[in-house]
């Protein structure tokens, strides 16, 4: 059973290093500055550089362990030995070309996460396929081949699991760059709306002339009407009595 999954690590593995051929050297960029132009930190450019450097060498003693393993020595049969050969020549084909394709463009930008998450999958499958040439080695090798492989891979699981890190705290940075740039956009809009005007009219509107008094006027009444019964009428005139006239 463990024979059968030997293949399919060195196959991914060729893929990887026959899509890192195919696509040409990276632009060289400021290693100071990150993909998007921002100013990277000397802390982080400091880790990235001790990183990679372990990985580097990580690389360059693997591929001279692979070059020492004599499988064709191993006793087992062929076609073990055909796949145990084939991830050997996969790993030595990323080891010289992929790998440090993966590694220039992440010097270039020290804080690109898909960059950063690039190496790691490559050092994921790395890590995949030297353990199975390390169980090999183990099986029908020599001790010092298994012990040396075994460094190797040990090497590897360590920077790894440092990049896993850098990636987690990368992630975070970047999330809290993007809501400080956020609240600070808002900010801007706000400043950069115009301010309301309120017109305040203090002039004093002309005085109306107060309408004119309508006079009233008393109605009169009606003539020819008779005063009902009872009734004393005032404005009647007053009958005038004749004095009578004295004897001469």
């Amino acid at each position: 059973m463990k024979r059968n999954i030997l293949i399919f690590p060195g196959f991914y593995l060729t893929l990887i290093a026959m899509a890192a051929a195919q696509s040409g050297p990276s632009p060289v960029a400021n290693p100071a500055n990150s993909a998007q132009g921002q100013p990277v930190s000397y802390a982080s450019v400091t880790q990235l550089n001790g990183l990679l450097a372990q990985i580097e060498a990580a690389s360059k003693n693997t591929q001279g362990d692979l070059v020492k393993l004599r499988i064709e020595k191993w006793k087992t049969d062929g076609n073990y030995k055909k796949q145990a050969l084939g991830n050997v020549d996969s790993l030595q084909r990323n080891l010289q070309a992929a790998l440090p394709e993966i590694i220039t463009q992440l010097r270039n930008t020290p804080e690109d996460l898909p960059a950063t998450f690039k190496l790691y999958r490559e050092l994921d499958a790395l890590y995949d396929v030297l353990g199975s040439v390390a169980e090999g080695t183990g099986a029908f090798g020599s001790k010092d081949d298994f012990q040396s492989i075994s460094n190797d891979l040990n090497a590897f699981e360590g920077t790894r699991k440092q990049l896993a890190e850098r990636i987690e705290t990368l992630a975070t940075s970047k999330e809290s760059e993007i809501t400080r740039l956020s609240a600070a956009l808002k900010t801007a809009q706000a400043a950069a709306e115009p301010p309301k005007k309120i017109v305040v009219d203090d002039t004093e509107p002309p005085k109306k002339p107060a309408p004119a008094k309508k006079k009233s006027t008393a109605k009169k009444p009606a003539t020819g009407t008779t005063p009902p019964a009872g009734s004393t009428t005032q404005n009647a005139p007053a009958q005038q009595q004749t004095a009578p006239t004295k004897p001469q």
